[in-house]
């Protein structure tokens, strides 16, 4: 099932995505949810992020070339990192980059989205706790990165992480490619099992040190070829079981403390 957030009539909605058009639904989609019996058809829509989180949680450098160079043993602390909500945009619109930021990279992923309160749950259970999936492109400044290896503000610029199209529900995260483009051309096509912590990994280990909540939103990686951006380029991130995620990069004169 592809759950799609979007405006409408002046109006934000959310609705599930079928072969007959979005079907309009009333509730939260994570508890009690109907249909309200409105069908509308996706030209007619702005899709929007499909999850406006409290939580952004990513995790950095976890994807290999290929599976030879996998670690045998995995990571004791993984390097993970928080992106805020008001870095969050939608399908469409476009990444600002502030004339004082030199160099900017896309890096297209997998995005779960928790369903369920989480906390110290077993690899086993993990997918029990997971609501669906969609595209996230964690959009980096790397010349922000602290010396001592701080990333967080080279990622937390407003617009720098591009979410959608949809949710997924029904996609096993063990059975997907995570590619993008750039202008077209190809930059990343990688199965996820090239990942060094694996999904189930990544949020087991999480749960054991916060309180994962409805909504939270984790990124889990891009795989080798994220590249940089420049002024102007179209950045496509892709799963196909997902769907694309469509934005554009625009350079504005406005500089970072102006």
């Amino acid at each position: 099932m592809k759950f799609a957030r979007f405006k409408y009539d002046n109006e934000v909605h959310s609705g599930v995505v079928t072969v007959d058009g979005v079907k309009v639904l009333r509730g939260d989609i994570f508890r009690d949810w109907e249909y309200t019996g409105t069908v509308l058809q996706l030209e007619q829509l702005e899709l929007l992020a499909p999850i406006v989180p409290n939580n952004i949680i990513g995790i950095g450098a976890n994807y290999v070339s290929k599976k030879d160079e996998l670690p045998d043993r995995l990571p004791e602390i993984p390097v993970f990192f928080f992106k805020p909500a008001s870095s969050i945009i939608g399908p469409g619109e476009n990444i600002i980059i502030p004339d004082s930021v030199n160099e900017v990279k896309f890096e297209s992923e997998l995005a779960v989205v928790i369903g369920k309160e989480t906390k110290n749950i077993s690899t086993e259970n993990v997918l029990d706790h997971i609501f669906g999936y969609t595209i996230g492109n964690d959009v980096t400044a790397p010349q922000f990165f602290h010396s001592h290896g701080h990333w967080t503000v080279g990622k937390s610029f407003d617009t720098f992480t591009p979410l959608g199209p949809f949710i997924e529900t029904a996609l096993d995260p063990d059975e997907v490619y995570v590619k993008a483009e750039v202008n077209g051309e190809e930059k990343q096509n990688s199965p996820t099992d090239l990942m060094i912590v694996p999904l189930k990994n990544m949020i087991s280990y999480l749960s054991s040190v916060m309180t994962l909540q409805p909504g939270d939103v984790i990124l889990t990686g891009s795989p080798v070829g994220a590249d940089f951006v420049k002024d102007k380029d179209t950045v496509e991130c892709k799963i196909d079981e997902i769907g694309t995620l469509k934005n554009t990069t625009v350079k504005t004169s406005v500089s970072i403390g102006s």
